[in-house]
């Protein structure tokens, strides 16, 4: 009996464990699993840089980093995010967004000679955007048309509550057995 009391009081942080652990995983399959497997939209646009990721949703890692365990009663098991985006990455968005842009200096540059090389019997040019002064760019508004696809990863799911009944069927059906 003290074996199932034990496995009853922490079965709560378990699931929870399992609930946090199936949404992180909604990241590296890159599809929500309900029912079914549904892949997420694809990027419309590649992202530039060799250290970012090309996975959906995945640029630096935050909001995969930051999905958590919010609450673990024996009533009540919550997980979530404190990533402003979250919510509209999760259900999606579209609307319109004002944006106050600071003021910043912007670099003036033109095509033109970046370099020479001398290969023992030929030189080499090298042409490329050489910079020839700045600007200052004045602080603005601007308007914003988006339309971010729906790309869940925290939901109610079919799979989560299989996985969550098989955990606890086995677990007990462990302690039964001794």
């Amino acid at each position: 009996m003290d074996a199932i009391a034990s496995a009853y009081n922490n079965m709560p942080s378990e699931i929870a464990t399992i609930a946090v652990n199936f949404s992180k995983e909604r990241f590296r399959d890159q599809a929500w699993l309900d029912h079914t497997r549904e892949p997420w939209k694809p990027l419309k646009y590649k992202r530039k840089g060799k250290t970012r990721s090309q996975h959906i949703q995945v640029a630096s890692g935050r909001l995969k980093r930051s999905i958590r365990k919010v609450l673990v009663s024996p009533d009540l098991i919550i997980i979530g995010t404190d990533v402003p985006y979250a919510k509209a990455l999760n259900d999606g968005f579209k609307g319109t967004v004002h944006q106050n842009v600071r003021s910043y200096t912007r670099a003036k540059t033109k095509l033109g000679v970046t370099g020479r090389k001398s290969l023992k019997r030929s030189t080499r040019i090298e042409f490329g955007r050489v910079r020839t002064g700045s600007t200052i760019v004045r602080a603005h508004k601007r308007t914003i048309h988006q339309n971010i696809p729906a790309r869940p990863f925290i939901r109610q799911s079919e799979a989560l509550e299989r996985r969550i009944f098989m955990h606890v069927f086995y677990k007990f059906e462990e302690i039964l057995k001794k």
